[in-house]
């Protein structure tokens, strides 16, 4: 064979080769989450792992705000109801799952049992590594360990919450997703789940002028829907917010927006190495953002 038309045989090849190898351009599986009738910032976070082409949503599950002091008398199943109109302004079809309807009981069987929480069992009993997004409360991936304890290293967590102080390495409890199930963060922080999370004091550099977004995003159908979450919610905050979700999902598809650091928390913290979000590059996060929501536009 003519050593030119070989060459480009063999480079193929290679480049077929170190793909399987390393799992270039493959779709990352993940299950998501999601508080999402709690704050602003989920439809915006939902919104860009639903668009990226890179990630594959097997499940969205619903997240309880329930001692959050302007929730809903069923804050799941409102969670729910927003996961499904997501999905629908997005013209996407993904399993979505209730989880449970508060924080985790104060004895005995302490799980809650629900839909999402035998999801992430299933799941984790079929796979030797499943990744899950959480941006609420940690009460439907606790509830699964907590039921099926042999999945707790079968499962790899992303989650936003805490405060580190990176200097002294104390770790804070006094944040809206901790507090809205503190057993549940204990539980997961004893156990040999993979622990990857993005603190609320990195995580603050998220805030954005509302002009801003609402011209970056406001000029199509979608981004008018998104744009509309903030004008309708319940909170005072309106000429700028923090999109403190979008940051951890962000930095999930595109690792280079962030930059981490081992914690070795403290023996009422679990005793063990965790992985801890110490910078993001918010500018960064946002014109990625941009970028995906255009190109899911044009679909």
């Amino acid at each position: 064979m003519n050593p030119k038309f070989l060459f480009p045989r063999i480079l193929t090849f290679l480049v077929f080769f170190y793909g399987l190898a390393f799992g270039f351009g493959q779709t990352r599986q993940v299950i998501v989450d999601a508080d999402t009738g709690n704050e602003v910032d989920d439809f915006y976070a939902l919104s860009l792992i639903l668009a990226d082409s890179s990630a594959k949503v097997t499940a969205l599950n619903a997240a309880h705000w329930q001692t959050s002091h302007w929730a809903v008398k069923q804050t799941m199943e409102n969670s729910h109801r927003l996961n499904q109109q997501l999905l629908g302004e997005m013209g996407l079809q993904v399993k979505t799952l209730r989880g449970g309807h508060a924080r985790m009981y104060d004895w005995g069987d302490r799980a809650q049992h629900s839909a999402a929480a035998y999801e992430i069992i299933e799941q984790a009993k079929q796979n030797k590594k499943v990744t899950v997004i959480v941006l609420g409360a940690l009460t439907n991936v606790a509830s699964a360990v907590f039921i099926s304890p042999e999945i707790a290293e079968n499962l790899e967590v992303y989650w936003l919450g805490t405060t580190m102080d990176f200097d002294t390495k104390v770790l804070k409890r006094n944040d809206f997703n901790s507090l809205m199930d503190p057993f549940a963060l204990d539980y997961l922080l004893d156990s040999k789940v993979d622990m990857n999370i993005m603190p609320i004091n990195v995580a603050v550099d998220m805030e954005i002028e509302y002009e801003e977004l609402s011209q970056a995003i406001g000029k199509t159908k979608f981004g008018k829907f998104l744009i509309k979450r903030w004008d309708d919610h319940l909170d005072g905050a309106r000429k700028s917010r923090v999109l403190w979700d979008l940051a951890l999902v962000s930095v999930f598809l595109n690792p280079e927006f962030g930059k981490t650091t081992i914690v070795q928390t403290s023996r009422d913290s679990g005793n063990r190495a965790i992985t801890y979000y110490n910078h993001i590059d918010a500018n960064a996060i946002y014109q990625d953002f941009y970028k995906v929501l255009s190109a899911f536009e044009k679909r």
